[in-house]
């Protein structure tokens, strides 16, 4: 026998590749749609049971508008509003500040956060704030206190059960967790619900919130800070945060008020020393008037007091003048880094140096908030030492100037008491001595008055101090917690969902080593693929019959019409062998369906069971078996004798197996084999042999010479890929004549949706009479 001249490979696949197509991986997974439904029912419990054991956390905020009351474009500040050669600006400071760990302990020590309280539950312990039953306060905690949690349960009135152990309550107990105090805040009674409490470090109580504070601006020139806190209870963050402020605002009073304190100091001060001279003094007018049985002074003597006391009144503020200024001196020969109490300045008249002692005290209180946030080396820090340095300068200049003036003020005074003192000495005696004491009384009580009225409008000012910040937000919460989000928790497990599935059959076509795909033999091997065909519904044996319009139906079909394609003879009979590297694989169907269809066309045709080890045909057509191709070999029966028609195909015989022999290759190769191919040659135009795997036996090969076409059957999900280099072998070797393969039962596989788009056609356009007659 020839080879096949043609050059013609069926069933090739025109625009496509050999990579996997979108539309065919979403089939092969819908294929297994109930493993995705079971597995997205699965996550959603899972969710549902991951959200049940979760505590919401919500986000509480508040805004504060830090107050700034140099802005503006003045020659001194217009680099820093342009924000050029700016390090820092001054709401990052403060933001430091809020974050600072001394604020933050302020707070937890003034609302007792490190003491926590939670309500059991089935699930998870939920933390409950405000209204409770109890209050623990921690007189000297041991270490196992920190440990875990105390479940506190109620006996009566007077008495709780702390672990197992009872203790009364209002009192100082000592307890293996150290001495607590149990303060009931309520009649407690045994109904009530058992409370768990857990005690945590301070240190650690106040960086965790720490952690879980965020201060930022609203933009980049804005002024106002959104301080936000994560906590799973809403009324307890904005406590905390409420109670932030308010430490913060605090803070900020006492240091501005720094000045007005030390000047308050010093009036007190002064006060204490003249409240004691002048009652002395006050002593001496009334004990020298008893004494001396004086009652009134003249009218000359009264003027001339009154001259007397104003010239020394002057003289007594030029003196309190002189020793403000030597405070200042004082002050200002101290170092430049080194923060010293503010002298006061209340005494003295001059603007300008009231106005550089001022500014010199805000730039120290500038140095001292930036020194908290920042190193020494900071430029900012440099530039205000620098500018300290400055104005110190030139408050010393200043005072010597005044000190000049001062001084020859003192001196004329000085002079006009003396004058004074010389017509004293013209006054009688007793008016003399009475006047004396009487001046002292008056500059005494002036003073006096004087230091009274300064204490009072710098309480004033101390008192009536506010805060650079104003609120802008009171502390609030989100309705929804900000985490774990219910609808982003569904979603993540409903993606596991999906992947799981995918991921177990991804895993499952990767330990495959079945033939999943046309491609898997494209890429194997070089052998033509004459077909494919769909896997079948195990209904019938023969589905290729009279009018029979299914989608296998069409491809047996297709196939038939390909048969043309491995003819070698135009004219003369076809022999057709079928073999398949394991059992099951279809090759007695797929050949028996074959037969049928060329039956159908008019065309003689006999099929032979020649698998003597596990014929199937018979059995599956419903026919006897009691002579067949065993009978012939070992020459008991003729060919008349082993042929049997099949119901419904005139045109179509079976030749049974016959009995199984015990030696069914050496009977193959007996010399009536080709005697038998040659009667069926001349009265059948095709001869299709069923024959055993060829990778187990070798029957297949024996049989190989008298066939014209060998088709090669290849099952999807069945077939092993390492048998594909065996066929590719074989066609290599010209083993077979016109090895062709053709892939069955192809559910799934790329190449069916490629092939076979027209067999939803077939399917849909059922007739709907009988009167219509199928093709053939």
């Amino acid at each position: 026998m020839s080879e096949n001249a043609y050059s013609y490979t069926p069933y090739q696949v025109y625009g496509t590749d050999n990579q996997p197509n979108l539309r065919v991986m979403l089939l092969r997974y819908l294929k297994h749609w109930k493993w995705f439904v079971l597995s997205l029912l699965l996550a959603g419990a899972a969710a549902y049971a991951y959200l049940l054991y979760q505590t919401p956390i919500y986000k509480v905020q508040a805004s504060l508008l830090i107050k700034d009351d140099k802005k503006g474009l003045d020659g001194e500040n217009i680099l820093k509003e342009m924000d050029i050669l700016k390090p820092k600006k001054t709401v990052e400071n403060e933001i430091e500040i809020i974050k600072s760990y001394t604020l933050m302990d302020k707070v937890v020590s003034n609302l007792n956060l490190d003491v926590q309280y939670f309500s059991p539950t089935n699930t998870i312990d939920k933390e409950v704030y405000g209204e409770l039953p109890i209050r623990l306060v921690v007189e000297r905690p041991a270490s196992a206190l920190y440990d875990d949690k105390l479940l506190v349960s109620f006996i009566d009135r007077q008495h709780v059960r702390i672990n197992n152990q009872i203790y009364p309550v209002n009192k100082s107990i000592k307890t293996p967790y150290g001495r607590l105090r149990i303060f009931a805040r309520q009649p407690l009674t045994a109904s009530l619900e058992p409370i768990k409490i857990l005690v945590s470090p301070r240190t650690e109580t106040v960086n965790d919130y720490l952690k879980r504070l965020t201060v930022e601006t609203t933009s980049k020139a804005s002024t106002v800070l959104q301080i936000s806190l994560e906590e799973a209870v809403p009324a307890k963050g904005e406590a905390l945060l409420k109670q932030l402020i308010e430490e913060y605002n605090k803070d900020a009073v006492v240091d501005k008020n720094l000045v007005a304190a030390s000047t308050l100091d010093f009036i007190e001060e002064r006060l204490r020393l003249i409240s004691g001279e002048l009652t002395n003094v006050e002593k001496d007018v009334e004990s020298y008037k008893t004494t001396e049985g004086i009652t009134d002074l003249s009218v000359q003597a009264q003027t001339f007091l009154e001259t007397v006391q104003a010239n020394d009144a002057q003289l007594n503020q030029v003196n309190i003048q002189l020793s403000s200024l030597n405070d200042i001196q004082r002050y200002v020969n101290s170092k430049v880094n080194s923060l010293g109490t503010t002298p006061a300045t209340l005494s003295l008249s001059d603007p300008v140096l009231v106005g550089l002692v001022t500014k010199v005290s805000e730039l120290e209180l500038q140095r001292d908030m930036l020194a908290r946030t920042t190193s020494e080396r900071n430029p900012l820090l440099q530039s205000l030492d620098s500018q300290i340095k400055s104005t110190k300068e030139s408050i010393s200049e200043n005072i010597q100037t005044i000190k000049e003036q001062l001084t020859g003020t003192k001196s004329q005074l000085t002079s006009t008491n003396r004058k004074l003192e010389g017509m004293v000495r013209k006054v009688p005696h007793k008016e003399r001595a009475l006047l004396n004491i009487t001046r002292q009384q008056a500059i005494k009580n002036n003073l006096y008055t004087y230091l009274l009225q300064k204490r009072e409008e710098t309480a004033l000012s101390y008192a009536s101090t506010l805060p650079d910040s104003r609120v802008v937000d009171l502390p609030r919460h989100e309705k929804d917690p900000i985490k774990p989000v219910r609808a982003t928790t569904f979603m993540l497990f409903g993606i596991i969902g999906l992947l799981l599935p995918i991921g177990a059959l991804a895993t499952q076509d990767a330990l495959n080593n079945r033939v999943r795909r046309r491609s898997d033999v494209e890429d194997a091997s070089k052998v033509p693929i004459l077909g494919e065909v769909v896997q079948s519904d195990g209904l019938k044996a023969l589905v290729v019959v009279s009018k029979s319009r299914s989608v296998i139906a069409e491809q047996i079909r297709a196939l038939r019409t390909n048969l043309q394609f491995l003819r070698s003879n135009q004219t003369g009979s076809q022999v057709l062998l079928f073999t398949s590297s394991i059992s099951g694989e279809g090759k007695s169907f797929m050949s028996m369906n074959l037969g049928a269809s060329l039956a159908l066309v008019d065309r003689p045709t006999v099929i032979l069971e020649m698998d003597l080890r596990k014929p199937k045909l018979h059995t599956s057509l419903g026919m006897r078996n009691a002579v067949g191709i065993s009978n012939y070999l070992i020459g008991e029966a003729t060919l008349d004798d082993v042929l049997q028609p099949i119901e419904g195909f005139p045109n179509y015989f079976l030749i049974s197996s016959g009995p199984l022999p015990p030696n069914p290759s050496e009977l193959l190769n007996g010399p009536y084999l080709a005697q038998l191919f040659e009667e069926l040659r001349a009265r059948f135009d095709y001869v299709i042999v069923d024959s055993p795997p060829i990778g187990l036996v070798t029957d297949a090969q024996i049989i190989a010479p008298y066939a014209d076409a060998t088709l090669y059957m290849v099952r999807h999900d069945l077939t092993p890929k390492t048998y594909l280099k065996m066929v590719d072998s074989l066609y290599k070797e010209h083993r077979f004549q016109n090895l062709n393969v053709i892939l069955n039962a192809v559910g799934d596989g790329e190449s069916y949706y490629y092939s076979y788009s027209y067999g939803g056609y077939y399917e849909a356009d059922k007739p709907a009479g009988k009167s219509r007659k199928a093709l053939s």
